[in-house]
């Protein structure tokens, strides 16, 4: 496209807190930075200056940061920030304790609740003081199987101020999931809910949590936490779950007060996080308080312009890294929207109801929702006001360019989108949006500040307006502390560092473009390499689903006559059949927008595409299927049924 799809206007430009930093790092260290391409060169050439304007920016406290900013900047792994500070994540998140909402829930349409940021610290106030006296102390691990609802903030920043480290599953995950997860961290305390609501549904939590209990022998105390939508007894509890106690019975006879929060150095793990762990047990991937501090700050403020006194919204679960990443946002004074349930329940236009009743100013989804909203024909800008949203994110997986024709078609036509790519591995995103920057058809705006992104060939040399592998090639201060149980780091380095000295690696299949902004292909650990041609499985679905008759898509690369075949399947709208004339179209579609080698050879109807708990599909367990390999944890799938419907294929024999 010659023109982009939005434009920001001058005085939206002005008025970001992008350009308050510019000004802020000029005046600080002189630097010269008139735009956000200077900024970034900036913050990659000047790491240690960046950080500490970050710091200065955002207003993050410690009780120390001493002098030394970084040691042994040039290893990656092994570079260490802030070696001699001392600070608390918790203390950051609730500097405020006024009136204003810090919290506000949405379990569908039948629980809806609100906190004050007042309320939300004395509610932790209360629960730091039942923790304490429960004996957890620094490097404890708490747990949460927990919805996405208030007391899963609270729990957390309870645990946080005494130094402890949070990990969570939302009540989704089946019972091994959830053992293969907490029982390789081995958690002091639990903390689960008596239920939980999905599609108009009520789900019980309590013999799931029984089980769980019973199955991981760490676990000293299990806290129950009432959703809000029917009354459970504390007889019924303790019966359900021996040993357990209510969430009141637990904080009873502590009343609210100033929380002694515990100063702890700047790599002091914060959160274990897990990885999707389709190929085996997920791997436990622990961050630093620090580093969450400092890469949320800059996404959040900078790059996602969040003010005070903004309203922020990202539909997520407590299994998914961005939760957490939200959770961060009321450190900032803006108002977290969180909701739990799903995202059709009552109907469609549930989030868009909220989005007007709460007076969202940021709206974040997965690129999944907003195609799956396309192809119900959603128009919200016809039915719904929107007047204060400002921006609209999305991620999980790459968001083709027909989802930024629908966003600005049938959601809002002035409004930021941003599509960002990060992950897990580094509780952020590697490239996202700028406030300054116009949006492009298709493209993700730019690079994250204070993240040395580049693309590599297979040899390490720089590539640009071609495809390759996603790499960092400087350290930065959210990557991990490490794996939990990893002494000697070799799996640590395994996963990010092997296939190019001192670069992360990140599994990402991209190119850079001409408008410096980048386009990601799909995981490069899913690449399809027929006739040893590297092709990204992205660009395959943003053709196929564009097509009326397909509601979704899963691609693998079929080992096949000494060579590999790409293998498309597909699901139907109701009531559709794949005949031979709809496979042709198919066909025909991705020859005529892509190449003859993304002509997949063979394409199968399914009902039903398998994809993890965080909704992302799984195009490696369909390979191991097809191949007749074992899936090693099912449990982190959120429809483990539906990969029956790959195994053993006659198709696939001829």
């Amino acid at each position: 496209m010659s023109e982009p799809l939005w434009q920001p206007t001058d005085d939206r430009i002005r008025q970001s807190n992008m350009a308050a930093f510019m000004t802020h790092v000029a005046e600080q260290w002189g630097a010269d930075v008139p735009d956000t391409d200077a900024l970034y060169r900036f913050s990659i050439t000047e790491r240690e200056k960046f950080w500490q304007s970050v710091i200065g920016f955002a207003g993050i406290t410690a009780e120390t940061w001493e002098k030394t900013v970084l040691v042994d900047a040039d290893s990656m792994p092994g570079a260490r920030w802030f070696p001699d500070a001392r600070l608390n994540f918790a203390e950051n998140m609730l500097k405020r304790r006024g009136d204003g909402e810090a919290l506000v829930f949405w379990g569908e349409d039948k629980v809806k609740r609100r906190l004050t940021h007042r309320e939300l610290h004395d509610r932790v106030s209360v629960l730091s003081q039942a923790l304490a006296g429960a004996g957890i102390k620094p490097g404890d691990r708490v747990t949460g199987y927990l919805p996405n609802m208030p007391e899963t903030i609270a729990a957390m920043l309870a645990a946080s101020s005494l130094g402890a480290v949070w990990s969570s599953c939302s009540p989704d995950f089946g019972i091994s999931g959830v053992l293969d997860r907490f029982g390789q961290i081995e958690p002091k305390i639990l903390f689960a809910a008596d239920g939980y609501r999905y599609n108009a549904r009520r789900h019980d939590c309590l013999a799931k949590t029984a089980e769980i209990a019973a199955g991981c022998p760490s676990i000293e105390k299990v806290v129950i936490v009432p959703y809000g939508d029917q009354d459970v007894s504390t007889e019924a509890v303790s019966q359900a779950v021996p040993g357990a106690v209510s969430w009141d019975d637990f904080t009873a006879g502590f009343t609210p007060g100033d929380i002694g929060f515990t100063q702890l150095p700047f790599e002091h793990p914060l959160y274990i996080l897990f990885s999707s762990g389709t190929t085996g047990k997920p791997k436990c991937i622990v961050h630093s308080q620090g580093g969450a501090l400092l890469k949320h700050a800059s996404e959040q403020i900078l790059h996602c312009d969040i003010h005070e006194g903004d309203r922020v919204f990202f539909f997520t679960t407590c299994g998914w890294m961005m939760w957490n990443w939200l959770a961060s946002v009321v450190g900032w004074g803006a108002t977290v929207l969180l909701y739990d349930g799903s995202p059709f329940s009552p109907d469609p236009n549930v989030l868009f109801d909220y989005a007007d009743d709460e007076g969202m100013t940021l709206f974040g989804t997965s690129a999944k929702f907003i195609d799956a909203i396309a192809k119900a024909g959603i128009e919200p800008a016809k039915t719904h006001d929107l007047g204060a949203l400002r921006m609209m994110c999305s991620t999980g997986s790459p968001l083709a360019p027909e989802g930024f024709d629908y966003v600005y078609a049938k959601v809002k036509a002035d409004i930021h989108l941003v599509s960002f790519s990060g992950g897990t591995d580094i509780m952020g995103c590697f490239c996202g949006g700028d406030p300054t920057k116009p949006v492009w058809r298709g493209e993700i705006q730019a690079p994250m500040l204070g993240v040395a992104v580049d693309v590599f060939d297979a040899n390490g040399k720089p590539l640009v307006g071609e495809k390759g592998e996603l790499v960092c090639t400087k350290a930065f201060p959210s990557m991990p502390v490490g794996f939990w149980d990893d002494d000697d780091a070799s799996r640590y380095h395994a996963a990010y560092f092997e296939a190019f000295p001192n670069v992360w690696t990140h599994g990402d299949y991209i190119e850079i473009t001409g408008h410096g902004g980048f386009v990601i292909h799909g995981r490069s650990d899913a690449t399809l390499n027929p006739g040893g041609v590297r092709i990204g499985t992205a660009e395959i679905y943003r053709q196929v689903e564009k097509l009326p008759e397909v509601i979704e898509s899963i691609v693998i690369g079929q080992e096949w006559d000494n060579d590999v075949r790409i293998v498309l399947f597909v699901a139907l709208k109701e009531g559709l059949e794949l005949t031979d004339g709809l496979t042709r179209k198919i066909k025909d579609q991705v020859r005529a927008n892509c190449t003859p080698r993304h002509v997949p050879a063979v394409v199968v109807q399914v009902a039903d595409i398998p994809r993890t708990k965080s909704g992302k599909i799984t195009e490696l367990a369909v390979r191991d299927i097809v191949h007749g390999r074992e899936v090693k944890n099912l449990d982190s799938l959120a429809n483990p049924e539906a990969l029956e419907l790959y195994r053993d294929l006659e198709v696939l024999r001829a």
